[in-house]
């Protein structure tokens, strides 16, 4: 079962949860990511900061992590 993203996640849970997510923050404009105070906002925080909506973020996020765990099971 893939896990389960909420606007409380840490950005930086959801970056060790799944790696493959952090195109999806680079693409609204989080491209700090790496840096401790970024790891440490939750997403909705992020969201909030960059103006992204935080509900279809979130939408996108756990469709692309489900999507992945079912292409590893499927190898």
């Amino acid at each position: 079962m893939a896990a389960v993203i909420t606007k409380e996640t840490i950005i930086g849970e959801v970056l060790d949860i799944a790696p493959q997510t952090a195109p999806l923050f680079l693409a609204i404009g989080m491209h700090c990511l790496g840096c401790p105070s970024s790891r440490g906002e939750t997403v909705e925080q992020a969201c909030m900061v960059h103006g992204i909506d935080c509900e279809g973020f979130l939408e996108r996020v756990n469709m692309f992590i489900e999507a992945s765990e079912k292409n590893k099971e499927a190898e």
